[in-house]
């Protein structure tokens, strides 16, 4: 992994990981690198210092990576997640989030309070499987789990555009 200190078009400093400097590259080509601060996709890389080890110090070892989470299927109840970390979300964490919020919307049908009920149609093949999303209390959200059922919950951070 590289860590890059980025800048967008509007000076705004924010940094990012990436697997090497082709990743990078070909993100920002596409536009999937955007500032957290405005939302511009017209990043570039600022100049950094390089991690050099001081003499007679030993360089950083590599820490072994975490064991990469099963990706979440798109029909999550919005719930409230219990806060992880104390003090205010990172401005890149709310952009990621409200990234993540902005595709669910637009490929996933919104079901409101009927989550459950739908979740529960769709896994017995009583309708059509689709991505769902929408409200259900921990009850219902446990109770779906229970049955084998899977879901997951989303921090639903306020849109992008308001």
């Amino acid at each position: 992994m590289i860590h890059y200190q980025l800048r967008c078009a509007e000076d705004h400093p924010f940094d990012g990981w990436f697997k090497d400097s082709d990743a990078f590259d070909k993100q920002a080509k596409v536009g999937f690198v955007e500032c957290p601060t405005c939302g511009s996709a017209k990043v570039s890389r600022a100049l950094m210092a390089p991690a050099i080890p001081k003499k007679g110090r030993a360089a950083r070892t590599k820490v072994a990576p975490a064991e990469a989470a099963p990706p979440a299927p798109p029909n999550a109840p919005a719930q409230p997640q219990p806060q992880a970390m104390a003090g205010p979300v990172p401005a890149q964490l709310v952009a990621l989030l409200q990234r993540v919020r902005a595709e669910v919307e637009q490929k996933c049908e919104y079901v409101g309070s009927e989550f459950a009920e739908e979740a529960r149609k769709i896994h017995l093949g009583e309708t059509k499987a689709r991505g769902i999303y929408g409200e259900a209390s921990t009850e219902e959200a446990e109770a779906l789990k229970d049955e084998g059922i899977d879901i997951a919950q989303i921090p639903w951070v306020p849109r992008a555009d308001g």
